[in-house]
């Protein structure tokens, strides 16, 4: 998916809302678990009752890694599912290494399972991130600033040379690696007061906020700091919107905490002139 369709579809969608499939056997209602596939079941009645209101799912690859062969096999039918409909695919990997390993991490995602974008770790640099950057029309999500109890013990550690902090040196070295049109950040939505400083940095490039609803983060917040011309944000929520029940009627329930926010992402969206 290109930019520009990105933004057609924020538009034609009214909506930046992307919807975490953080999908826990432990939390998914306990009829599901009589089906053959419990996870892709309940992926499939969140995906039908939310779709019209989201414009991207974000599957956490940890809560399908860890279920082993079936847990990568629900992963698989989820992703071809999500094919059926005008959606911005994210697989939250988190994946990074050196360049040779970084290519076979691409190649599983953004090749074989076919997802729009991938979550990156930039640790390791440059090596370790361009081998995802060669797939055309698709997209690098990079770790800039996260909303974690542990963020602070590095990502705000201050540069004596520069006198920025680091997450702004990552912001700041990244950007040339690739463009706002096939790279993007993930910056939490707990961290909202800090995206003014960020847009001075990468003004035109889509943010992934993640942290609205369960965590607490500020919709409103994360608007006034982070909209640009383009919209420029992909705001997730997950278990308060997938979680929001957990009886046989978790879909209607889910359908109603999308709505919520998509209704409120387009009185944004109007009163920015966007749509």
């Amino acid at each position: 998916m290109t930019r520009e369709q990105l933004f057609q579809l924020i538009q034609k969608k009214k909506s930046f809302l992307c919807i975490g499939l953080d999908t826990d056997i432990n939390k998914i209602p306990s009829y599901l678990l009589e089906l053959d596939d419990p996870i892709f079941e309940f992926n499939k009645q969140i995906i039908d009752n939310t779709h019209k209101y989201a414009i991207a799912y974000k599957p956490n690859i940890a809560f399908y890694e860890s279920l082993g062969t079936k847990g990568w096999t629900s992963l698989e039918k989820t992703i071809e599912y999500l094919k059926r409909f005008d959606v911005f695919t994210i697989a939250d990997a988190k994946r990074g290494d050196i360049g040779n390993t970084s290519k076979m991490y691409a190649k599983a995602f953004l090749e074989n399972l076919e997802f729009d974008s991938v979550t990156v770790a930039p640790y390791m640099g440059i090596d370790s991130v361009s081998p995802f950057l060669e797939y055309e029309n698709k997209w690098v999500i990079l770790l800039a600033l996260t909303s974690n109890k542990g963020a602070a013990d590095f990502q705000f550690t201050i540069n004596q040379a520069s006198s920025k902090r680091l997450f702004e040196e990552v912001l700041l070295t990244s950007s040339n690696w690739g463009s706002p049109n096939n790279m993007m950040y993930v910056v939490g939505a707990t961290q909202a007061e800090m995206l003014a400083d960020i847009r001075k940095i990468i003004p035109d490039h889509f943010l992934l906020v993640p942290g609205v609803g369960a965590q607490g983060g500020s919709l409103e917040a994360v608007a006034k700091f982070g909209l640009n011309k383009q919209c420029g944000l992909i705001v997730n929520s997950s278990r308060g919107i997938i979680f929001a029940s957990n009886g046989e009627d978790f879909g209607q329930h889910a359908t109603s905490k999308a709505l919520e926010l998509q209704q409120q992402m387009e009185t944004i969206l109007n009163q920015n002139g966007l749509i």
